[in-house]
């Protein structure tokens, strides 16, 4: 409606042409998807996009030339205009560029726009709205004010439960910002042995605790050697090196941030960043240098811990080959992407051929018949849609907001061979590291039965569970 508000009567009216009125109608609609969608985020989009009036002016004066004439509507020329060098020169992720590319399908193609040339055919619109055979823009905004005032999440392809999703993201924003409105504000900036004791004792308290029952931060661990045959150990390896260092590491400074507190050590600048990044609830930056964790300190240092502990069994497992016979979890490891690039190099030798003439597949029928070498992987969850092993749902509004997905084996197959799936079948989902959707994993093919577009709108993406 603010759209409609912004535009003057002789805007849509111009040269009396009700396809170029259905056409502005539809750019409205999907620039007021664009815009809602950001309420939504990181399933709407995965981060806010600046979409504003100029793109509105830009995407109208696109429209008006378009029918300036007589020439057939080449809808080609408005899916570029507007994928490229307008909405999509903002966005930098390529998940979020096919939500845009998909609305471009949606909204601006002849079976749409050009069905009043078919005889005693109504111009239905997507979500059964019909268009009135006018030019006059009183006509359009009465449709409008008939749409529900609350805007329903199935106009933007979004799942009925987007709420649940979106509330838990805003609540988890809520509680991290509480926390640092409960600092002292003078915490960060001075010295104060008392503030400085209360403040982050939960943090020193936690470290203890985590590292009560194990020897990571006194085990010794020498660099893995190149001589390792398979790329796979060798990760896996360098994988606990790099581990036990990081975990030796935080303890170092955590250590001399408690005897400053106690008063044995004078304070120094290393531990005064180290305080004040506490001390403001963020992770601080030579622990994120090492490992991209999460932002929330004691998240960092608990997912720390846990994948120390779990790659000594990988590493246990990997040096008796028993690795790939066993169900894994990606979520166990710090680089999980790095992870399946060994496999595909592992893949590649055992089979004799280049890293790039290999595809990686996802199967939950069983075992990959192409795969030399392959994988069973648990723990992955599910966020805008239900999946039951076969084929993709759609969430209802009672819906959990995430769920779990059945295991399922992983490899790498040659390009020219048949995956489990048929691409028609398919839709590829991301695999991100956390519900955060911050940084992809891989990406799989997940069957949802045809309508790709439908899974791609409603935001579904699949991530690793938290440790």
């Amino acid at each position: 409606m603010r759209t409609y508000e912004s535009w003057t009567p002789e805007q849509i009216s111009k040269n009396g042409n009700i396809h170029r009125a259905h056409a502005l109608f539809s750019f409205a609609w999907f620039h007021a998807a664009c815009q809602e969608r950001r309420n939504y985020i990181p399933q709407g989009w995965t981060k806010f996009y600046e979409f504003s009036l100029s793109d509105l002016r830009a995407g109208y004066n696109i429209i008006d030339r378009l029918f300036d004439g007589t020439k057939d509507v080449q809808w080609e020329f408005v899916h570029g205009l507007l994928e490229n060098a307008i909405y999509g020169g903002r966005i930098d992720n390529y998940f979020d560029l096919r939500v845009l590319q998909s609305y471009l399908k949606q909204f601006f193609n002849s079976s749409i726009i050009d069905v009043l040339n078919q005889r005693n055919k109504k111009s239905v619109f997507p979500y059964s709205l019909s268009l009135p055979k006018s030019c006059s823009i009183l006509d359009y905004r009465a449709v409008i004010e008939k749409l529900p005032e609350d805007d329903k999440p199935s106009f933007f392809g979004l799942p009925a439960n987007i709420a649940r999703s979106s509330q838990r993201m805003i609540s988890s924003q809520v509680i991290s910002q509480l926390r640092i409105l409960g600092r002292s504000v003078t915490a960060g900036c001075k010295f104060d042995r008392e503030i400085w004791s209360n403040e982050l004792s939960p943090v020193l308290n936690l470290w203890k605790k985590l590292n009560q029952n194990s020897n990571l931060i006194h085990q010794k661990v020498s660099p893995p050697s190149d001589r390792q045959g398979s790329p796979i150990l060798s990760f896996i390896t360098l994988e606990q090196f790099n581990a036990i260092r990081l975990v030796q590491s935080v303890h170092q400074s955590l250590a001399a941030l408690s005897k400053v507190i106690r008063g044995t050590t004078l304070l120094s600048s290393e531990v005064q960043k180290l305080a004040s990044a506490l001390l403001n609830q963020k992770c601080p930056l030579i622990w994120q240098s090492k490992w991209e964790g999460p932002e929330d300190p004691l998240q960092y240092l608990r997912g720390l811990v846990s994948r120390a502990l779990a790659i000594q069994s990988w590493v246990e497992k990997a040096e008796i080959q028993a690795l790939l016979s066993d169900t894994l979890d990606l979520s166990e490891l710090f680089h999980p992407d790095t992870f399946l690039n060994a496999l595909r190099q592992e893949t590649a030798r055992a089979m004799g051929c280049s890293v790039d003439s290999l595809k990686f597949v996802a199967s939950w029928k069983g075992r990959l018949q192409e795969a030399k070498l392959q994988i069973k992987v648990s723990g992955l969850l599910l966020e805008g849609c239900s999946f039951d092993g076969n084929r993709l749902s759609e969430n209802q509004h009672d819906s959990p907001s995430v769920s779990s997905v059945l295991p399922c084996f992983m490899g790498w197959i040659p390009q020219g061979a048949y995956g489990p799936y048929s691409p028609e079948e398919c839709v590829s989902l991301p695999v991100y590291t956390s519900a955060e959707r911050d940084r992809v994993v891989t990406n799989i093919d997940v069957p949802c039965g045809g309508d790709q577009d439908q899974w791609i709108q409603c935001g579904a993406a699949l991530f690793l569970k938290n440790q």
